[in-house]
């Protein structure tokens, strides 16, 4: 057994092992108390969370409204239903052991309201607030009214020292810990700058260390650092426990807690998880959200990672003509050749992005796009897919064909779509399900088990 000892976590005693967050409807109510219940920091995802009707059947999001905006006004009524539902449920599960998080997406749609509404519904339920995709300057201002902790997650000691020193500072007393996710590990949204390299992995004790340095210098030495990304088996991460230069630390099971027998996700998942191999999981810049984010390389990733390769520059002048809505463009004449075998292989559609590129699509995949854009709920504060933007209505661009709707492939994929033509989030330690024996024979934990294994350093 490591020697892992309890630490102060949101006001209370816990394992210094937190569940991860993983929206939408994966991390739930179940999951969290269940992961609270055996000692540690449990997380639901509040982002769209499922409620339930009186028969305790999970309500179908049906979107009613015409406009965006009507649209948005109903998916706010559903992810502050869902939030309150999960949280009562989580509270329950967790017999009144451990710690009970909430895990919102800064740049998800009406991000504050939700955060607000969710606290103000269950209170007493929620110790903690989790947020990442995005600076979140407001969090400290709204959990601490509430009197509940708030846990940043951020990629650098950069973006920590910002949020600090814009709004940090003034609620410190609330900070409960800083949650490093690793931007070349770490499943889900990933906060990778435009100055470091996908390809090129940073050493993460050398970034823990700065981040720890930063910390420091604002007199956040008791702060503890939660390492999220690459976390599997302990035993590989024991020099950062008790570590002088790092301080306080705990730890995130984000992917590796998908597996467990609390976990709604379907049977399906379980096989594509324990089948996975390494290099299966892509860390992409597909996401409508503008972040980078690693998912499974599914079908649906496979097909838009060659839409971006059926693509051609739009020119002032050409003899290769495309109409789109009835408006003619010149297109690369260096492209002829390949837009010729595009047709001829079906992907007879053009599509203009706003990269002033075309890229070339099935008719049917065309219309699918166009009516995903058209059913926009508005579910990211911007969003590249459909042109969304919370602050203005719209981003002043066209759509972008080359990504997808989240909302939609989220959705599908927590309530029964096929694993295949759906978003998965993964770390990129998914493969390790195939190659760790405790997941032998097809062996499903319970949280607990889960855990004590993970107490063993494996």
């Amino acid at each position: 057994m490591l020697k892992l000892e309890p630490q102060r976590f949101s006001g209370a005693e816990a394992l210094p092992l937190f569940e991860g967050g993983k929206g939408i409807s994966i991390s739930t109510g179940e999951t969290c108390g269940a992961w609270a219940a055996a000692g540690g920091v449990g997380t639901f995802s509040g982002v769209n969370a499922d409620h339930y009707d009186e028969n305790n059947r999970i309500v179908p999001q049906i979107f009613r409204g015409k406009s965006r905006e009507e649209r948005r006004i109903e998916l706010i009524e559903y992810a502050v239903a869902g939030g309150i539902a999960q949280a009562k449920i989580a509270r329950e599960r967790s017999n009144g052991n451990g710690r009970i998080h909430m895990n919102v997406l800064w740049e998800m749609g009406a991000c504050e309201e939700i955060i607000r509404r969710v606290l103000e519904g269950a209170k007493e339920c929620i110790h903690g607030v989790v947020c990442g995709a995005g600076m979140p300057y407001n969090l400290a201002e709204i959990t601490s009214k509430f009197s509940v902790y708030y846990y940043p997650i951020v990629s650098s000691a950069r973006a920590f020292s910002a949020l600090f020193r814009r709004s940090f500072q003034k609620f410190k007393d609330f900070l409960g810990g800083v949650v490093y996710e690793d931007p070349w590990l770490a499943g889900g949204h990933n906060g990778l700058s435009n100055a470091e390299d996908p390809l090129k992995p940073a050493n993460p004790y050398l970034r823990l260390a700065e981040l720890r340095e930063v910390l420091n210098g604002f007199n956040l030495q008791r702060i503890p650092i939660i390492i999220a990304g690459g976390v599997w088996w302990l035993s590989e991460w024991e020099d950062y426990i008790d570590n002088g230069r790092l301080g306080p630390t705990a730890f995130q099971f984000g992917t590796r807690s998908i597996l467990t027998a609390e976990s709604p996700v379907a049977r399906s998942w379980h096989e594509k998880l324990t089948s996975l191999r390494k290099g299966d999981v892509l860390l992409t810049k597909l996401s409508p959200t503008g972040f980078y984010s690693s998912a499974i390389n599914n079908r649906m990733l496979k097909n838009l990672l060659e839409l971006q390769d059926r693509q051609a520059n739009v020119v002032e002048a050409s003899s290769v003509t495309v109409d789109v809505h009835g408006r003619k463009l010149y297109l690369d004449e260096s492209k002829a050749q390949f837009i010729e075998a595009w047709v001829k292989n079906g992907f007879s559609t053009p599509m203009l992005t706003p990269d002033n590129t075309v890229v070339f699509t099935t008719p049917e995949q065309s219309e699918q796009i166009l009516q995903d854009q058209r059913n926009c709920h508005c579910c990211l504060s911007a969003c590249r897919f459909s042109s969304w933007c919370q602050h203005k209505g719209s981003a002043g661009r066209i759509p972008d064909p080359r990504s997808f709707c989240i909302q939609k492939n989220l959705q599908g994929i927590a309530h029964g779509g096929d694993v295949e033509d759906n978003l998965l989030f993964a770390g990129h330690c998914a493969y390790r399900f195939s190659e760790d024996p405790f997941y032998d024979n097809g062996f499903i934990p319970t949280t607990q088990q889960l855990i004590d294994r993970i107490l063993t350093g494996y």
